[in-house]
């Protein structure tokens, strides 16, 4: 099985960018990673691959790769969904 790698790793202000090095980019909306959205650029840019994601370990925060590829990561899109669907 071949695993992804991450070539490159960035952020904006709201959202966490990989590139693997199958040239895919893919990214995941902070909103989810409380601890990630607020760190610092050092502890943000402190993070190793692990088998099935990326880890920081000095805020103690992993994210899966499997969760870069759900259908929809955009958690405002989400919240109003819900919130149409309860009512």
């Amino acid at each position: 099985m071949k695993t992804t790698k991450v070539t490159k790793l960035w952020f904006s202000d709201e959202r966490l960018f990989i590139e693997t090095n199958k040239k895919e980019i893919l990214s995941q909306h902070l909103h989810f990673y409380p601890r990630l959205k607020n760190a610092t650029n050092l502890q943000r840019n402190e993070w190793k691959q692990s088998y099935g994601g990326i880890h920081w370990e000095t805020i103690d925060e992993d994210i899966s790769f499997e969760s870069f590829h759900w259908s929809d990561n955009d958690p405002l899109r989400l919240y109003h969904q819900e919130v149409s669907n309860n009512g």
